[in-house]
Order: C-alpha cells, then sequence, then structure tokens
C-alpha cells in the first residue's frame, strides 16, 4: 500500500495539516496526494482511503483521537462535519470532508473554484467507503471556510 500512519497529538497534527497545505503554497505541477486525518478505529475512512488509491491518489494517513481542532482549524462549517478530514491539491490546497468520491475530488481538482473545499456531511449509504454504489444519491456541498459557515451544493452524486 502507498500509505503512511502514525499517531500524533491533536497540536502536531494541526502543525502537519497547516504544513500539508490549508494556506496556498507555491507546487511545480498539479499532485495527487491527499493527506487524510482519521480516527485510528474507523474502517469506513479505511475503505475510503482504499477507494481513493484505487483512483490513483497517494494517500497519506494521520490516526488521531480527536478530530474537532483540526475541523476547526479547515474551516469545516459544523453541519458539514463527517468522519474524516483530508487535505490536497497542487498550488492551491483544498479540503476534502467525510466521503467524498473521486468524481468530486477530479471535478475540484480540473476547476480550482474560490472554496475552502467539499464536502459530504455524515456518512450517506452508498459513498466510498460506505458500500459504495454508483447509483447511491446524496451531495456534495462547497464551503468557503468563513466564520458564517457558507456553504452551496457542488454536486449531486448520483445524479449524473
Amino acid at each position: 500500500m502507498n500509505k503512511r500512519t502514525c499517531k500524533l497529538t491533536a497540536g502536531a497534527a494541526l502543525a502537519v495539516f497547516l504544513t500539508s497545505g490549508l494556506a496556498l503554497a507555491a507546487s511545480a505541477s498539479a499532485d495527487k496526494t491527499i493527506t487524510v486525518f482519521k480516527t485510528p478505529w474507523c474502517g469506513c475512512c479505511e475503505l475510503w482511503v482504499e477507494a481513493m488509491q484505487e483512483a490513483g491518489y497517494t494517500m497519506k494517513t494521520t490516526d488521531l483521537e480527536e478530530l474537532s481542532r483540526v475541523k476547526d482549524q479547515a474551516g469545516v462549517p459544523g453541519d458539514l462535519e463527517a468522519c474524516h478530514t483530508a487535505v490536497t491539491g497542487g498550488e492551491r490546497k483544498y479540503v476534502l470532508e467525510g466521503h467524498v468520491p473521486v468524481e468530486a475530488v477530479q471535478k475540484l481538482l480540473s476547476e480550482q473554484p474560490g472554496v475552502k473545499g467539499i464536502a459530504v456531511p455524515g456518512m450517506p449509504a452508498g459513498s466510498p467507503g460506505m458500500g459504495y454504489d454508483p447509483d447511491a444519491r446524496y451531495t456534495v456541498y462547497s464551503f468557503d471556510g468563513s466564520s458564517d459557515g457558507n456553504s452551496s451544493v457542488f454536486l449531486e452524486a448520483g445524479m449524473e
């Protein structure tokens, strides 16, 4: 497998998260690396990581007992939270919250909209890692990371 797993304190994880690129950072090419922050006991998160690996992404995981500080630092609105938080991108870094499908990540990275990230709130049945079903219907939201928690529909999975 192409993943590294390590355990860090929440403070150290935040430093890694920021270094991994929540801020805009210079990068020579589109990066297909996704850094995932998850709890060590979450099997569905592991399945999402595997699905993203199968789609050609290089996955790096960091196990944490508590993710609320990571989610706060990432600017994920409370109503969009899910079981894991990730970051990806080349020159521009984006947050991926929850069981985001591959097609939404591809759309995000190809279009590079002016958003902080995208999210699939909760753990919808049929999403990657949750008994994947290509016909499952659920909403992928974009969010701007503001204190107002602004979000909008980014993609309707299963409706294309």
